[in-house]
């Protein structure tokens, strides 16, 4: 039998946000493998077996995917949102890198899913409208000071920023920080929108003006949106709708 290794998303929490490449893989697989919360969405059923993990542990989850693979079993390495964006592919193709030179004639491939930052932005309107990127705030795997450069910058370029793992009890500070460089660099009436358990029916959309946001705001479940210096909310009667302008004058 061939194995093989497939990486996929599993969206950002909604089971019709899994894409049907996605769940033929699952149906497929003879194994999966991921952190715990994860692995517990996918349906049990025979001839499949669930390998759960802990979140600081990716290398060796992937070590262990690659290694099944070889002996001809059908993986899948799930992560929530898109496995690209900061999930385990990139510690999937760490482990191929530095493992066994046989790995690396092995079918692997990424699948990819619906991400946080994207449900998050469809949820209140279109605040990604333009130019953005994406900052991970956990410095698990890398110092604050590269965190805080890369938000100055950030701010400088006006882009409009996504923030993931933004607070956690072990991180319980950190934010607080983020949102005092914002304050030093932003004016108090940006645009700031707090997604907490998108896409699930613990779903809730916070949108406030940067001199309104509290760190309490945001916990792991929640990814920040934080519009540019042209980012415009439209109160509508429903909900508040965010967009950024397509265009910048000159």
């Amino acid at each position: 039998m061939t194995g093989w290794v497939v990486i996929a998303g599993l969206g950002p929490g909604a089971p019709d946000m899994v894409t049907p490449e996605i769940t033929a893989a699952l149906r497929d697989a003879t194994d999966v493998v991921g952190y715990i919360p994860y692995v517990r969405r996918i349906t049990p059923r025979d001839g499949l077996r669930l390998h759960e993990s802990d979140n600081r542990v990716e290398i060796d989850r992937a070590q262990h995917a690659l290694q099944m693979a070889a002996e001809g079993k059908r993986v899948v390495v799930v992560s929530s949102g898109d496995p690209g964006v900061f999930a385990m592919a990139s510690a999937v193709f760490e482990a191929l890198e530095h493992g066994p030179e046989t790995w690396r004639s092995l079918d692997v491939r990424v699948l990819p899913g619906i991400t946080a930052m994207l449900a998050a932005a469809a949820a209140s309107g279109a605040p990604l409208g333009h130019d953005f990127c994406a900052i991970n705030l956990s410095d698990n795997l890398k110092p604050w000071n590269v965190i805080e450069k890369r938000l100055r910058l950030s701010v400088e370029a006006d882009f409009a920023m996504a923030f993931y793992n933004p607070r956690s009890k072990s991180r319980p500070d950190g934010f607080g920080a983020v949102l005092k460089i914002l304050r030093e660099t932003c004016e108090p009436q940006r645009v700031l929108i707090f997604a907490r358990a998108v896409s699930t029916p613990e779903q809730e959309i916070n949108v406030v003006f940067l001199c309104d946001a509290k760190p309490e705001m945001a916990d792991m479940r929640t990814v920040v949106l934080v519009g540019s210096s042209l980012t415009r909310v439209i109160d509508c009667d429903a909900k508040q709708i965010v967009y950024t302008p397509r265009s910048v004058s000159q």
